[in-house]
């Protein structure tokens, strides 16, 4: 099934919301690149790895998502929160290829948040 970026995009959103990084890796190709500003991770396990460490910064996080495409690419800016920390400077790039994520750059600044 080859599907549009968007609507790639929105079922990468709501398999997140699963929390299952198995059901969110089967989004990107197997040869998927994410790069972060730690390092670059590979395949779906290297999604896996860094999809992981983003969900457990931001457990149940109320997410606020800016998506701009432009045809098999998408910039991200998101800002998250949950009752301990928060992220406003989110920011993504996602690039598409036959129905799945091929390549993912995402940094953030993850601070404590006050009352």
């Amino acid at each position: 099934m080859n599907r549009t970026p968007q609507e790639v995009f929105a079922d990468h959103g709501a398999r997140l919301g699963t929390g299952d990084l198995d059901l969110v890796s089967r989004n990107y190709a197997e040869d998927a690149v994410l790069l972060t500003p730690e390092g670059t991770l590979t395949g779906r396990e290297g999604v896996r790895r860094g999809i992981g460490k983003l969900l457990a910064d931001l457990p149940g996080a109320d997410w606020q998502l800016n998506p701009a495409f432009a045809g098999d690419v998408l910039f991200l800016q998101w800002t998250a929160a949950t009752d301990t920390h928060e992220v406003t400077d989110g920011v993504d790039t996602f690039v598409f290829r036959d129905g799945l994520i091929s390549a993912q750059t995402v940094r953030y600044t993850l601070t404590p948040r006050t009352a």
